[in-house]
């Protein structure tokens, strides 16, 4: 039983005041079942912020019921990232859910999800997957589509909420569903952040107090080139010197290293690179601030 749950005799299940938490796959399908009417799925790694709870009232406008996945999915860290360290405050995290009215958590272990001798296999969208965050993070969209695609079959879900923060993951997500017609509704929901500007994210907690105020020239190099933009500046090679100077000005944190993984102005769509903002374009930055990568966009709406 779930560490805290009470009311369920089956193994691998709880009940923490009317919201149940399945560990098994065969669990999970039994209460979903049971549970009928539409389902609406927030997937997450857990480490659940307000911009996690923030997509859990976006589910509820979209369906009766709210299903929220809970799991560090192995298969989308490389060898070098940060999968072991990664926070899992599984307490916390249903203690949120249940705030939030979430009818089931599924919180299953790696050894359910992938199951020893089971064969692996890909599920992958080339043509979206190789650019970008894929480009610096091999292999990284390949775990993405095979833990979502097990999720959808899972957890039957009419519809299903992701965050802009990661858009590229949103993008290959919307399409991987049309591609394989899986019947999910995908809703995006804009990035959440902090008051002083920095997009909210699990990894944010990794941060030094001086790491954290390096960490907002991320999200001050896009503004700064959106309002550049605002002033008709469209040439996408001024933007993105503008967005670089930001970036490596360390003002009075010079100590605090910062490394840029890339920075993009790309078709929204394709992530191709565009050389004037003629229509809906993405800006995009990755930055290693320490030994935190943290990641955040915008879109100029050309």
């Amino acid at each position: 039983m779930e560490d805290g749950a009470r009311g369920d005799s089956r193994a691998g299940a709880g009940i923490l005041c009317g919201m149940k938490v399945l560990r098994t796959i065969a669990d999970f399908r039994r209460e979903r079942a049971s549970l009928g009417g539409s389902l609406a799925l927030v997937p997450t790694m857990g480490a659940l912020h307000a911009g996690h709870v923030s997509l859990i009232h976006e589910a509820r406008k979209h369906a009766q019921k709210v299903a929220v996945t809970v799991f560090v999915n192995p298969t989308q860290f490389g060898p070098r990232e940060d999968f072991s360290r990664y926070p899992r405050p599984v307490e916390m995290d249903l203690a949120q859910c249940e705030r939030a009215g979430v009818e089931l958590v599924f919180n299953p272990p790696p050894e359910e999800m992938y199951r020893p001798g089971v064969p692996d296999i890909v599920v992958d969208v080339p043509a979206l997957s190789a650019l970008l965050e894929g480009k610096h993070r091999p292999g990284h969209f390949k775990g993405v589509c095979q833990v979502v695609a097990k999720l959808f079959l899972i957890t039957q879900p009419q519809v299903a909420v992701f965050g802009q923060k990661d858009y590229q993951q949103l993008r290959i997500i919307t399409a991987m569903t049309e591609a394989l017609d899986f019947p999910v509704r995908i809703v995006p929901c804009p990035t959440l952040r902090e008051p002083d500007g920095l997009a909210m994210s699990s990894r944010n907690q990794y941060l030094s107090p001086d790491e954290r105020a390096r960490g907002l020239s991320i999200s001050r190099a896009l503004t700064t080139a959106e309002a550049e933009f605002n002033k008709g500046v469209t040439q996408t090679n001024r933007l993105l010197t503008t967005m670089q100077h930001v970036l490596l000005d360390r003002g009075n944190l010079g100590h605090v290293p910062m490394s840029i993984d890339y920075i993009a102005a790309v078709d929204p769509a394709t992530f191709k690179h565009v050389d004037a903002v003629a229509g809906p374009t993405l800006l995009a930055i990755a930055a290693r601030v320490g030994n935190t990568r943290l990641i955040d966009n915008l879109i100029l709406k050309g």
